[in-house]
């Protein structure tokens, strides 16, 4: 949730501006090279993988309160799904088919879905005020074939009831709304929106709907959850620095754009204070998220990789000590999420999906 939308192969070659017709034409042949598979033998953290879906682009995929419950959004061209609706399915018994059905109307674009802490209702982000169709993508072409996110204004965020009925709008500003997830004990959202002339964070409290912005520095800042026992905030976040960075940033920011290529982890106390950059690694790092334990963290990373690719799951420290890398695909696994109880983590992945461009969701037993 809090999401950029960095999943599937095809986007992560966007994302890495990687423009060359050489570089694509080795990218592909690497795709074509690798063996499918559900685990691989490094993955020692992992056990009883098990696929949940299978074509499409699949993405931000994430666990209900009582761990019974899976929320994620997906896109598949052969289902007529032309870009992200809201599903969700219950977590299946070992060997049982993952069974899933769409909440979100079928109508604009929609991201960011995570369940409220009653397990009655989720909480979305969509476009359809603005339009029932799928909003217009970036060329990106204009901008060197770097990858360029839109921050669509027309998307705001919603309660739905598990029959996918609206029963409240929760963002009215006139900008980019969505990025949304709740505190663990469901009193408060923290989201990504533009209405004040940045990127940044806010904390809502959702039965008054005051809310107060955490974040005050330029760059974008988003993907943000709470820590498991509420004490802390996590989020990834871009930081221009030079007087060409900071540039390109506002010029792109003034055309409802960003472009999240260099992204650091970062934490604070649950009011916005005492901010700490934990990862200084360059490139990509993002889609953070906590252990269960509230003190170590896990995220998604090209950094090892100069080439852009591929993205695995490392945790670490929260002072950014005791590196480990945690997952070994050759192309694209983010998204990581542990059940509430601990015992499970849900991730997406371009893994076993046939040599094709698909980004599926999996869920394993997590090993300590």
């Amino acid at each position: 949730m809090k999401r950029l939308v960095f999943y599937s192969f095809a986007l992560a070659v966007g994302f890495l501006s990687i423009t060359s017709f050489k570089n694509q034409s080795a990218i592909l042949n690497l795709k074509s090279t690798i063996t499918d598979t559900l685990l691989y033998p490094e993955e020692t953290h992992f056990k009883n993988v098990q696929q949940l879906t299978f074509g499409g682009d699949n993405a931000e995929a994430y666990f209900s309160f009582d761990s019974k419950w899976i929320i994620f959004q997906r896109t598949n061209l052969k289902e007529g799904i032309k870009c992200d609706q809201i599903f969700i399915g219950k977590v299946p018994k070992p060997g049982e088919k993952f069974e899933y059905k769409m909440l979100s109307s079928g109508k604009g674009r929609t991201t960011c879905g995570f369940f409220t802490k009653d397990g009655k209702h989720i909480i979305y982000a969509s476009t359809h005020l603005g339009a029932d169709t799928c909003p217009p993508v970036p060329d990106r072409s204009k901008y060197g074939n770097k990858y360029i996110w839109p921050l669509y204004d027309s998307y705001d965020i919603f309660m739905a009831d598990l029959n996918g009925k609206i029963v409240k709008q929760l963002t009215y500003s006139k900008g980019y709304d969505a990025e949304g997830t709740l505190s663990p004990n469901g009193k408060k959202m923290i989201y990504t929106s533009d209405k004040d002339g940045d990127i940044d964070l806010y904390i809502m409290d959702l039965k008054t709907g005051k809310e107060k912005r955490v974040t005050n520095t330029l760059g974008y800042d988003g993907g943000a959850w709470f820590s498991p026992d509420g004490e802390k905030i996590i989020w990834r976040a871009s930081r221009p620095k030079t007087e060409a960075e900071v540039k390109e940033y506002e010029d792109l920011l003034a055309e409802n754009l960003v472009a999240p290529t260099n992204l650091e982890v970062f934490i604070a106390n649950a009011d916005g204070s005492h901010v700490q950059q934990v990862t200084h690694f360059g490139q990509a790092n993002w889609a953070p998220a906590f252990f269960p334990d509230s003190k170590r963290i896990i995220f998604a990373s090209n950094q090892e990789y100069k080439r852009g690719f591929p993205f695995n799951l490392y945790s670490i420290n929260e002072d950014g000590s005791n590196l480990q890398k945690i997952t070994h695909e050759k192309i694209f696994d983010a998204f990581p999420m542990f059940s509430p109880d601990g015992k499970k983590i849900i991730f997406c992945s371009n893994r076993n999906n046939g040599g094709t461009h698909d980004t599926n969701i999996f869920i394993a037993d997590w090993i300590e």
